[in-house]
């Protein structure tokens, strides 16, 4: 199941996008829209690969980030969107379902009253934008993030409305008719793109995901991570190591939004076979309290295999709701 690029090495979705051959080309903005699009890191060479502050000598040292950037160069968000959030994983009219199994999670903990705020970060966005439908309406500024280029290209199609964008629309409804506001889908999408601030490279293997600069107001009130830890790390202790990372951008007793795939080891993305960590539910726990996080909830769901549909080994999804302890 797994990201599309997220948030270091190829969070989510660039997963584990590392490796030799980057270098510091320069930093670039692109306004779509009224919403920021900022590109710092460039791949030597023809392709073009986005992230935070990492530098060409760190990645070039380990033989699996090598590996995984050459991977993450052939990654396509097309495909990986096909696979995952098209029919029949993005078949949302069945209840038993994945894609309504994490909307139902999100809108549930966002409808306790207990996590809103002014800033939102989604850590390692990827080219997906469901798993912000129903935080849109708890906070006024949301910066995305994710690893790679491409998928900060595809997010923005989508806040500009422009032609070709991924349809989304099957996803607002839906989350439209949980939260059972009387809002429509077109209200929804219209809130969404409105809060999105901007859209930021991000490496949460470095201590610093964002980068030294001011870009997006710190600390976030709240985080949000979908597909992004377990894939982009080669190892848990790279998983545990990511996670303290993110944590350093969320205030003292702020809530983190995690959701990930279960003894997921491998996914497709195009021309891309993508590596994952392993991790099962009692990992994600220790992680969390690890990182200095009250776990509110911790909840699961199996794959069925109906859903199994060889684009990937996953046999499950966590959804976990963190508060940060203050210290």
């Amino acid at each position: 199941m797994a990201g599309g690029a997220k948030g270091g090495y190829g969070c989510g979705s660039c997963r584990r996008a590392a490796g030799g051959g980057w270098g510091w080309r320069g930093r670039g903005s692109k306004d779509y829209g009224g919403v920021r699009l900022r590109c710092r890191w460039r791949q030597r060479g023809s392709e073009q690969v986005s992230g935070g502050s990492m530098s060409a000598a760190q990645p070039a040292a380990h033989p699996a980030r090598r590996a995984a950037a050459s991977a993450y160069l052939r990654f396509q968000p097309r495909a990986y969107l096909r696979n995952n959030y098209a029919p029949p994983r993005g078949d949302l009219s069945s209840p038993d379902g994945v894609g309504p199994w994490k909307l139902r999670c999100l809108a549930q903990t966002f409808a306790s009253g207990e996590v809103f705020g002014r800033t939102l970060i989604d850590i390692g966005s990827g080219p997906t934008i469901y798993q912000l439908l129903s935080a849109c309406a708890h906070f006024e500024d949301i910066t995305m993030t994710d690893f790679l280029e491409v998928n900060r290209q595809e997010l923005g199609l989508w806040l500009r409305e422009e032609p070709g964008a991924f349809d989304w629309s099957t996803y607002s409804q839906h989350v439209c008719l949980i939260e059972d506001k009387g809002e429509s889908w077109q209200e929804k999408e219209h809130q969404l793109r409105a809060r999105v601030k901007r859209v930021l490279p991000i490496d949460v293997h470095q201590p610093q995901p964002l980068g030294a600069g001011d870009l997006a107001p710190l600390p976030a009130d709240a985080l949000v991570s979908a597909f992004c830890l377990e894939a982009v790390s080669p190892d848990l202790t790279s998983f545990q190591r990511a996670l303290d990372h993110i944590t350093t951008l969320l205030r003292p007793e702020g809530h983190l939004l995690l959701i990930g795939a279960l003894e997921e080891s491998w996914y497709l993305a195009g021309e891309a076979r993508l590596a994952v960590v392993p991790v099962c539910e009692e990992e994600v726990r220790e992680a969390l309290v690890r990182s200095g996080y009250k776990v509110r909830d911790l909840r699961t769901y199996t794959m069925p295999a109906h859903l199994r549909t060889g684009v990937d080994d996953v046999k499950g999804i966590f959804f976990a709701w963190a508060q940060k302890v203050r210290v």
